[in-house]
């Protein structure tokens, strides 16, 4: 990740609009995955609660997909938990 902002703007199931700060992108067992930082005044979004959704292609564009498989988002938080406490030492 470079040090700009990237911003991404989307809709909720609620067709609201929403806006996240894209923090960073890991890849877990060949399956990239975006760190989302909600910028919005949502109560629905805790505004220091990252979200972590899965990265899918589609030709030149990507899109967000929602983790539904508990064993998938444990896997991947794991990992994001891992990689925080290799920063904290």
């Amino acid at each position: 990740m470079t040090g700009k902002e990237q911003m991404i703007e989307t809709f909720d199931e609620n067709g609201n609009k929403v806006c996240f700060e894209l923090v960073d992108i890991v890849t877990v067992d060949d399956v990239e995955y975006a760190l989302l930082l909600p910028e919005t005044e949502d109560e629905e979004y805790k505004e220091d609660e990252i979200l972590v959704m899965r990265l899918k292609k589609d030709g030149d564009e990507y899109t967000f997909e929602v983790i539904e498989d508990d064993d998938e988002f444990n896997k991947v938080s794991q990992y994001i938990e891992e990689l925080e406490d290799e920063i904290d030492d």
